[in-house]
């Protein structure tokens, strides 16, 4: 079975269409999603103390609360044989998602009581926590469930591209560098605490515009040898499909290798937070079970 990624470059025209049929849908459930709940917070659907609200709340409820088994998984060693990490992973961010969902569409989209409010915005900071962990954790893992990155692997990764990328040097003399001056941009340790935070916070946007304007000049390079030396048109869209996968890999490992550490130092900072926020969370909504049950 080939398996179709949603990173990088697409590898065939298929890909891209299925890539475009992926988006297209994910834009269409969201949409859905968003129409389902206008109409709920209208109160066309059902009504809060509905039946129907109490048992999707209650779903919602218990899938929040299973996302303790994901931690325990991690730190019981007997509970190894209950499948693959990976698996227990792709389950907690699932339960992260339809879990708050089904809160929200239980609440109708309203804080009715204190203790309704509380949990409410306990899942959404749970949520939105989750939210940002999963954007962090992205950045020091290779894929969406790989294994950690370090130091190490990523200093290999962009000697490799370094080596590759040497090949489109003679393609325009200013190619190399303007690349060698945007390394030792990303490395600099000068400057003030309120630049250094910029520049980590503009660095992958300045990579691709810069990748943008040597793939355009490494371009002109293949074209002008083309009508100097001749040869088939197809061999310069190859070799230019090959410069442009170097000059992306090149600067993506820069970027990588220069904020790696800061981004494990954020990860470490999110788990104190993203913490405490669960179990605020698994306290607010078992007092606010309570609260409806006896009141």
């Amino acid at each position: 079975m080939t398996v179709i990624s949603t990173e990088g470059e697409a590898k065939s025209s298929g890909e891209s269409v299925l890539r475009l049929v992926w988006r297209v849908s994910i834009l269409v459930l969201v949409a859905l999603v968003v129409f389902l709940a206008w109409l709920v917070r209208t109160g066309e659907l059902y009504a809060s103390n509905s039946d129907f609200a109490y048992y999707i709340g209650l779903v919602g409820g218990l899938l929040m609360l299973a996302l303790l088994l994901y931690p325990l998984r991690k730190r019981i060693p007997s509970w190894e044989r209950l499948g693959k990490m990976e698996s227990w992973f792709k389950y907690h961010m699932v339960a992260g998602i339809v879990g708050p969902l089904l809160v929200l569409f239980h609440s109708t989209f309203r804080t009715g009581s204190l203790n309704g409010a509380a949990a409410l915005y306990s899942m959404l900071l749970v949520a939105i926590s989750g939210v940002m962990g999963r954007f962090i954790y992205r950045r020091i893992h290779r894929g969406l469930y790989g294994k950690k990155l370090t130091l190490e692997d990523v200093a290999v990764l962009m000697a490799e591209c370094a080596i590759h990328v040497r090949s489109i040097y003679a393609l325009q003399p200013d190619i190399e560098p303007r690349l060698k001056a945007f390394r030792d941009m990303a490395f600099d340790q000068t400057g003030s605490t309120l630049y250094r935070v910029w520049r980590f916070m503009t660095l992958h946007w300045k990579s691709r515009r810069l990748s943008r304007e040597v793939r355009a000049d490494a371009k002109n390079g293949l074209v002008r040898q083309f009508k100097e030396q001749g040869g088939s048109r197809r061999d310069v869209i190859m070799n230019y499909r090959l410069a442009k996968d170097q000059i992306d890999r090149y600067l993506d490992s820069i970027v990588m290798a220069s904020q790696l550490s800061v981004w494990e130092l954020l990860f470490s900072y999110w788990h104190i937070i993203h913490i405490p926020f669960l179990y605020l969370l698994v306290f607010s909504g078992v007092v606010h079970v309570v609260a409806v049950h006896m009141y």
